[in-house]
């Protein structure tokens, strides 16, 4: 591979913890994607035109965000809880976006480039570096549609519970005939609480 992707593959590595298979898979899929819709310095120039969708939490999203400088903080990255090693690439500047899928046929390829590996992982890190993106990656055109709460910048609502009165940002309230209610009382919540509260609900006027 070219300089460029040895640079970011190290800065990546950086910034993840070690080099691994999902790394490498990372960065070539992010620089793919990049290619594709057009943005050039993801980090400078053209770091208000883009943002991504990643479908994994896996080692590749750490890869993804270290090319890109997209991030959840910044709202530039979205993560789609999916379970597939895929990433969409919006331009916003000209609304072009592609979504690029790992071939599940690439880990099979790689075994045949490299046979000797008793580590399949360690096979997978050498193959991804040379095989082709074709061979690594399907690269689809699709359409995405940002609401205006979910663009970067300042909250554009902020509502109280009605249940618990924690107060909720952009749009993530869940509206229950008259009440207004955060997901996790509204039955969405991902925790639950040591000791069980209860409160009155408290309508929305």
């Amino acid at each position: 591979m070219d300089k460029q992707f040895e640079s970011l593959l190290e800065e990546s590595v950086k910034v993840h913890g070690h080099l691994c298979a999902g790394q490498v898979l990372g960065v070539r899929m992010t620089m793919l994607g990049l290619r594709e819709i057009g943005i050039k310095d993801p980090k400078g120039a053209d770091r208000k035109q883009i943002i991504v969708f990643v479908e994994m939490d896996r080692c590749a999203t750490d890869a993804v965000q270290s090319v890109t400088g997209c991030s959840l903080g910044r709202r530039t990255m979205k993560f789609m809880d999916f379970g597939k090693m895929a990433t969409t690439f919006l331009n916003l500047s000209t609304g072009k976006a592609v979504r690029i899928l790992a071939r599940e046929d690439s880990r099979r390829k790689a075994k045949e480039l490299f046979p000797h590996h008793d580590d399949k992982y360690a096979g997978q890190l050498e193959a991804y570096r040379i095989m082709s993106d074709d061979d690594l990656f399907e690269v689809m055109p699709v359409q995405v549609t940002l609401r205006p709460e979910d663009m970067p910048g300042r909250p554009l609502s902020r509502v109280a519970c009605g249940a618990c009165g924690e107060h909720v940002q952009d749009g993530r309230e869940v509206r229950r005939e008259q009440a207004v209610l955060c997901k996790a009382c509204a039955g969405e919540g991902y925790y639950s609480t040591a000791k069980p509260f209860f409160v009155e609900v408290r309508y929305a006027k």
